[in-house]
């Protein structure tokens, strides 16, 4: 295996020529929806759990034409169709055949994060633009083999996050990147819940979820990614000097494999950044905390910010985002269309120096010391 460093090397030089490819514009290679016609889309895989909530979204939607559901597993593929009633020549339990007859615009990926590689490059190869629940890969390579074929099919590949679609985390930029508000000091995120066992995700769900391949670890992964993804934001792309990170088994009789509980320490060259990724809140949290030299911002979920930038601290209500900002569907339906670029929480760029953080976390974690990054930058 190659040395962590040349690792993390490579993944930044196929950053920058990601950053360059997309910012001319790759749908150019892809299908182009016209701007009268439903986007027509495919769902690839359906054994992540917020494939249930997306697939009605997507059913109900008048601007959005499901023409293929996928996955191997006959059982699921059934319930799935059943779910929303629909006719059984929408199911595939064939890939290349799906995407051969339907010709879709767009796939939406909810398998395990261990084969998003595998599911965009089969994408790629069609020229259709992948979205994938978060976070973009396992490790390394795994980012490094999606973004050769973003760049050889010419598609966009875009990595959805809750958070991304809270007006508190729009908000929290916009204030915080105020002249008056100073240079960014401070970053704490504190993602999670009670435990995907405890509350009940689906038995494929938690199948993956608690495999260390399938996933790359357990919640260091399923919540690190959230604080690494908008402290990534929050930096413009900065990549961090070093990670230090620690995990804890403390259920070992429900998490045998996969670490339950991870706080992570990211090292930039003028700020610090605290990622606290668990399956042991007493109460699910996605929590932000940005410092700059003269203002704060909290955000407690998508709705509540508190703000201080002068003598007292104020509550505010953040204002809704733009419609295409509002949620998944309606941010791919965006970028299909060529009326928006990937850009934030939400692109490549960003979601390569995630994976960097979250395989660099994972290694201090194993051996207790802090990784440093490679020198090389975007």
């Amino acid at each position: 295996m190659r040395p962590f460093a040349t690792r993390l090397r490579t993944a930044c030089r196929l950053a920058a020529w990601v950053l360059v490819a997309l910012s001319f514009g790759s749908s150019a290679s892809a299908q182009t929806a016209p701007a009268g016609r439903p986007l027509k889309l495919v769902i690839a895989g359906l054994v992540h759990g917020h494939v249930h909530s997306f697939l009605h979204s997507a059913v109900d939607r008048s601007d959005v034409q499901l023409v293929g559901v996928y996955d191997p597993d006959p059982a699921l593929l059934a319930a799935a169709l059943a779910e929303r009633k629909l006719p059984s020549s929408v199911g595939f339990a064939d890939l290349e055949k799906m995407l051969t007859e339907t010709a879709p615009e767009a796939m939406a990926i909810f398998s395990s994060t261990g084969d998003h590689p595998a599911l965009v490059a089969a994408a790629a190869k069609h020229h259709v633009h992948a979205m994938m629940e978060k976070p973009l890969a396992v490790s390394v390579a795994d980012g490094d083999a999606i973004a050769r074929s973003a760049k050889d099919g010419g598609i966009h590949v875009i990595v959805n996050y809750e958070t991304t679609w809270y007006p508190s985390m729009a908000e929290t930029w916009r204030l915080m990147k105020q002249p008056s508000a100073g240079r960014v000091r401070k970053l704490v995120a504190m993602d999670g819940h009670e435990g995907p066992k405890e509350i009940n995700v689906q038995p494929e769900f938690l199948a993956w979820l608690t495999d260390p391949v399938k996933n790359g670890g357990g919640a260091l992964y399923d919540f690190g990614c959230y604080g690494a993804n908008l402290m990534t934001w929050l930096m413009e792309n900065e990549r961090p000097r070093s990670v230090f990170a620690l995990t804890q088994r403390q259920k070992p009789a429900v998490y045998a494999r996969v670490d339950d509980e991870a706080t992570i320490l990211v090292e930039y060259a003028g700020a610090q950044g605290i990622i606290q990724a668990s399956w042991n809140w007493p109460f699910g949290r996605k929590d932000f905390e940005v410092y700059t030299e003269h203002a704060y911002a909290i955000a407690t979920g998508g709705g509540t910010l508190r703000v201080r930038t002068g003598q007292q601290e104020e509550r505010t209500t953040p204002p809704p985002l733009a419609p295409d900002l509002q949620d998944s569907i309606s941010y791919l339906t965006a970028v299909v269309r060529g009326t928006r670029q990937p850009d934030g929480p939400s692109s490549l760029a960003n979601n390569l120096i995630v994976t960097e953080i979250l395989a660099a976390a994972r290694e201090s974690a194993q051996t207790g010391k802090a990784v440093r990054l490679a020198d090389a930058t975007h």
